[in-house]
């Protein structure tokens, strides 16, 4: 019989004596980082190398310190800045929907949008002055004269041919217009119609000279239309030469101011933006606009980032990444006829300019839950250019909006996520795996040695100096490092989630100082942090086991049962685990309906169970060993589970619980088992052992122990026992077990009594071995299950010749 493990390995200890402190006073804080050597490497490579595409994925489990690591090492690389810019939008006079974007040395962009608007004042409140001061206007006299004289000129010789043959011009009113008319002209005078009819009906004015007068009239409108013509031609000319002398004044105004500015900020943009507003300045002199419209307006500069004076590359740290938080925006206004276009004054940027030249860092689940943002980041990555408007975010509604000109941008991302978004990402965006070709993977336990546990006593020690938290006593610290081992559940290891670790110090620290403790955090605070932790998410599991106690649910833990056995599983409540025993049944009888998983058969079983449950069939086939097709129709369900399940950690229960029914052998039900099984027989490791076990003692206090059961598990998580003290203690009295198995056939023979048996060189097991019996059993269901009585004998008269 195997022999259960003894009381001194179901649970590590850490010995007091053995630290080298009295309290954490009496350490010095941790300074740097906990046991993440090779990811605090990567991490530096991703920072310091220049090359492209060197963002960095840090993955790792939640509180093993990635973001506060990620921070500290950028504080201590501390990587220089080699863009320092401001970046500024300015209109463009030529594409009003198209803001044009000036980039300016750190610190120029404040200077350049001082100066654009003291130009803008100067255009709004001087120039109009000067450009009707005495210069211009005795400018405006001399070309006002000339051109009097040049129409004089023209008209002299007109009017001496109208004077000569006895016409006039005189100017008539007609409604709102006025023209030149050509009348006679009697004795000095001109002689409308109704004066011309009076003198012909007095007599004084013949026939024949209105005849004259009319003949001539018309000789001299056709002369009038092209003396009018020549007229209107130099008065134009006129007005141009004073629109030109004005432009020209302005011209010689405007560039007065914008020349320094030109020289100051020396850029390409800059030149072509002050070109262009100089043009709008000239076309717009004279020009009566709308009231509460003015032109200067569009003389400004939005700045919508300004680089810091450092020679320190900026550090952004974005925890909501969401599209208008990364891009920037362009606000819009609203009227009753619709939206409004903005334009390069309502343009905001966002962390991926203000990251530029720098470092942006992001949680990856917070970026992935944004619509759009992690196309907008791998877009900007890729082409090294920033749209503050994406297409995507023009509504259709909105289809007007502005289009600012892209930035030029340079930054490197550091995503902070788990492996299973780094793996999601890596399969679903092939650019993925271009752009972040760094990983720093950050472990999430460490050696559970003498340096192990000082560095535990020595992150203590820092949270209490930081925090201002009593100090904790050896015993204290020792407490948290058992905790430490519970945690990490494996052989020889700590975890180094100290977030976890940190949460427990705090509260124990808390329960101190409501007592009288010496000042100290004591081991029996910490002990009892842990009790309340699990107390207040426990609710489910005290459930559960009250319905055991109540036979809601039927759980057996004495006697033996035939085709029963219990399988243990766990749930998960926050940060954590609670274990629970399963009811695990089998029947079997004749047939070739194989062996049915009733969960899968419900669409109740995931994929991983599935795969386990497969294996029954081929391990079944190894163990037995017959010479003939195994011919039966067993079923298997887990009792009172209305849920789906997951995980292979029941086969080797659902293998234990088959050959109890094809063998008729009662398993005990005072013993539990937990561990996966491979197609040899092997029992391998699971995982949430201490919790399994630790549910199937309580359950069995809650019923009754037999005083003789306890739980098999597999060897190789025999080392990574942590067992509640309670539990740890009965196993020492006697009253419960842990029975470490590394076969199918040793948990056989805890739970039987039975020795499973092995093969002799005739290939056949012992009569009275349990194999031997499920061997005999299997080969009576493949007689019974032959379709012909004629079939049936001649395997029977054959079977006889055999032996």
């Amino acid at each position: 019989m195997l022999d259960h493990l003894p009381a001194d390995q179901l649970r590590w200890t850490c010995p007091p004596d053995a630290l080298p402190f009295e309290t954490t006073e009496d350490m010095a804080p941790l300074e740097g980082f906990v046991g993440q050597d090779a990811a605090i490497e990567a991490l530096r490579f991703g920072i310091e190398c220049a090359a492209p595409e060197q963002n960095v994925f840090v993955r790792g489990l939640t509180g093993t310190g990635r973001m506060s690591t990620v921070k500290k090492v950028l504080e201590e690389v501390a990587p220089a800045c080699s863009i320092g810019r401001d970046h500024a939008y300015v209109h463009d006079f030529k594409a009003i929907d198209r803001p044009r974007l000036v980039a300016l040395p750190a610190g120029g962009g404040r200077a350049f949008k001082r100066h654009v608007r003291e130009l803008a004042r100067f255009v709004r409140e001087d120039l109009s002055k000067l450009l009707t001061g005495e210069t211009i206007q005795t400018e405006r006299h001399r070309i006002e004269e000339e051109t009097e004289a040049e129409v004089q000129a023209i008209t002299r010789p007109f009017e001496e041919d109208l004077r000569a043959a006895g016409l006039t011009m005189v100017q008539q009113t007609q409604g709102q217009a006025v023209q030149t008319a050509i009348v006679p002209l009697r004795e000095g005078q001109p002689l409308n119609a109704e004066t011309l009819a009076e003198l012909r009906g007095a007599g004084q004015v013949t026939d024949g000279e209105i005849a004259a007068w009319t003949a001539a009239r018309k000789e001299f409108a056709k002369r009038l239309g092209e003396v009018s013509r020549a007229v209107q031609d130099k008065r134009v000319e006129s007005g141009k030469q004073m629109l030109l002398v004005i432009e020209e004044t302005a011209r010689d105004l405007l560039a007065q101011r914008t020349d320094p500015i030109r020289r100051v900020h020396d850029t390409a943009a800059v030149e072509s933006f002050l070109d262009d507003l100089v043009e709008d300045v000239l076309e717009n002199l004279g020009v009566e606009h709308p009231a509460g419209f003015d032109p200067t307006s569009m003389y400004d500069v939005n700045i919508v980032h300004e680089a810091e004076r450092t020679d320190r590359s900026p550090v952004v740290v974005e925890t909501t990444p969401s599209l208008v938080k990364l891009l920037g925006s362009v606000e819009t206004g609203w009227t009753p006829q619709g939206p409004v276009r903005g334009d390069f004054r309502n343009i905001s940027a966002g962390s991926l300019l203000r990251a530029n030249g720098g470092f942006l860092v992001m949680e990856a689940q917070d970026l992935l839950t944004e619509p759009g943002a992690w196309r907008a980041v791998v877009r900007t990555l890729r082409t090294r250019q920033l749209e503050i408007v994406p297409q995507e975010l023009a509504a259709p509604y909105l289809r007007a909006t502005i289009k600012p000109e892209p930035i030029p941008v340079s930054f490197r991302v550091i995503l902070i996520g788990d492996a299973t978004t780094f793996h999601l990402l890596d399969r679903a965006d092939p650019d993925f795996g271009d752009l972040f070709k760094i990983l720093a993977d950050f472990d999430h336990e460490i050696s559970r040695s003498e340096g192990g546990v000082a560095m535990y006593g020595a992150v203590v020690a820092r949270i209490a100096a930081q925090e201002n938290l009593p100090a904790f006593d050896r015993t204290a610290v020792a407490a948290l490092a058992e905790h430490g081992a519970r945690i990490a559940a494996r052989r020889d290891k700590l975890t180094a989630r100290f977030s976890r670790i940190a949460d427990i110090a705090r509260e124990a620290a808390f329960l101190a100082s409501r007592r009288d403790s010496g000042g100290r955090v004591l081991a029996e605070d910490v002990v009892e942090t842990v009790q309340r932790t699990k107390a207040r998410a426990n609710l489910a599991s005290r459930r559960f086991h009250s319905m055991i106690a109540d036979g809601t649910i039927v759980i057996e833990t004495q006697g033996r049962v035939t085709g029963q056995v219990n399988g243990l599983a766990v749930i998960k409540a926050g940060m954590l685990t609670y274990g629970f025993p399963a009811r695990i049944t089998a029947t079997i009888a004749p047939g070739n309906a194989g062996i049915i998983d009733i969960e899968g058969s419900s669409a109740l079983s995931g994929q991983i169970h599935t795969k386990g449950f497969h294996i029954l069939g081929g391990l079944l086939r190894h163990l037995l060993h017959t010479d003939h097709a195994l011919a039966f129709s067993a079923s298997l369900a887990f009792e009172q589970s209305y849920g789906g399940i997951d995980g292979d950690s029941a086969s080797g229960a659902e293998m234990c619980c088959l050959l109890s029914a094809l063998t008729e052998i009662p398993l005990r039900q005072d013993v539990a088992i937990t561990g996966a099984i491979d197609q040899h027989g092997r029992i391998q490791a699971i995982g949430g052992v201490n919790e399994k076990i630790e549910g199937f003692y309580d359950a069995a206090a809650a019923l009754g122990m037999s005083g003789a059961g306890g739980v098999i598990i597999p060897e190789a998580n025999a080392g990574d026992l942590m067992l509640r003290p309670d539990v740890v203690e009965a196993c020492a009295e006697g009253r419960f077990h842990v029975w470490a198995v590394s076969t199918v056939q040793e948990a056989l023979e805890v739970f039987t009594g039975v020795p499973a048996g092995e093969l002799d060189e005739n290939g056949d097991y012992p009569e009275n071995s349990l194999l031997g019996i499920a061997r005999t059993r299997a080969h009576v269901f493949w007689e019974r299950s032959l379709t012909s009585p004629q079939a049936h004998s001649r395997t029977i008269g054959g079977g006889a010749e055999n032996d």
